[in-house]
């Protein structure tokens, strides 16, 4: 976990969007690619965790300042839909500044990264690098820490089944990034995975040593000269267990894409921005495309699936 003092633009972002939200938010956290600096561009959104009190406070506070453009029971009901709603926010049409914010509450938080989550949306994301931008008290913080901790040490239940040989640290999160980004149908080139790794080596050494290390003195693993090992293979009903996991997970995050469609505004700029920066293809969208994405899209975005480049373009 660090501080996100080198990121001035997110903390004015955060501090604006506490202030529009009513008071309503408890933290934001940053992720993604402009913490990592894993390829952003000028253009790219800063990506926000929200934990929020109340999701009907919270987005009442965002219709009532003008931040939000859609009607509050309506966001607040799709909030208890495969939860996070992802929303976009942009105070003074941009010119302050772009966030994809994923919202969610505490008990929806505490859900997806306990010992049963419902899928890996969140989970896959919060045990990476993440950077406090804004928080509302020092309780709160320590909340955050201590769930996003919990998480770290129940990595290696869920990584068990897909653990051949020994691993330290570093090679337990690498195989982790692995496994997370094929939970997912992402638009990215099939090298984005070993690049997020790559930014995070340091954080992956701090955040699952311990794990390792309380594993082995539970038994659960075993060291050697090369790293630690699990002292008994996956039980089967643990791989069944997480195998299952990993289905439903991608079942529910692709489903999310109808949501976000509803909670996102301009989501479809956004998509063309992010596949032409990680493809380096230049996307040019037809008029029925534009009008109607969710009937005319899908070919284009198959076709962007199954022809990905091996290795990102920097642009």
């Amino acid at each position: 976990m660090t501080d996100a003092s080198p990121w001035p633009d997110a903390l004015e972002l955060a501090e604006r969007l506490v202030r529009d939200s009513r008071g309503s938010v408890l933290a934001v956290l940053l992720y993604g690619s402009r913490l990592q600096k894993t390829n952003p561009d000028l253009h790219s959104a800063l990506d926000l965790i929200v934990l929020v009190e109340d999701y009907r406070a919270f987005y009442s506070g965002l219709v009532a300042s003008g931040e939000l453009h859609r009607p509050t029971w309506f966001m607040t009901r799709l909030a208890h839909v495969l939860p996070p709603n992802v929303i976009a926010y942009t105070p003074e049409q941009g010119t302050l500044g772009i966030a994809k914010c994923l919202v969610v509450d505490r008990p929806h938080l505490e859900a997806a990264l306990g010992p049963a989550p419902p899928d890996h949306f969140l989970l896959g994301r919060m045990v990476q690098q993440l950077g406090f931008v804004w928080f509302a008290s020092e309780d709160v913080r320590a909340w955050i820490e201590g769930q996003i901790s919990g998480a770290h040490a129940r990595v290696l239940e869920w990584m068990a089944p897909y653990l051949e040989g020994p691993v330290d640290a570093v090679g337990l999160g690498r195989r982790l990034i692995e496994v997370c980004y094929r939970g997912e149908f992402r638009p990215e080139s099939k090298s984005r995975a070993e690049r997020v790794f790559e930014a995070q080596v340091d954080h992956f050494r701090r955040a699952l040593a311990p794990a390792l290390q309380a594993a082995a003195e539970r038994g659960t693993v075993r060291p050697t000269e090369a790293g630690y090992v699990l002292a008994e293979p996956a039980a089967a009903v643990q791989v069944r267990r997480w195998r299952h996991h990993f289905r439903r997970s991608k079942t529910r995050t692709t489903l999310r894409w109808f949501k976000h469609v509803l909670t996102f505004a301009n989501w479809l700029p956004y998509v063309q921005r992010k596949v032409e920066r990680h493809t380096g293809r230049t996307i040019r969208l037809t008029t029925l495309e534009r009008k109607l994405p969710l009937i005319f899209l899908w070919p284009r975005a198959i076709y962007v699936l199954l022809t990905r480049p091996r290795r990102e373009i920097d642009r």
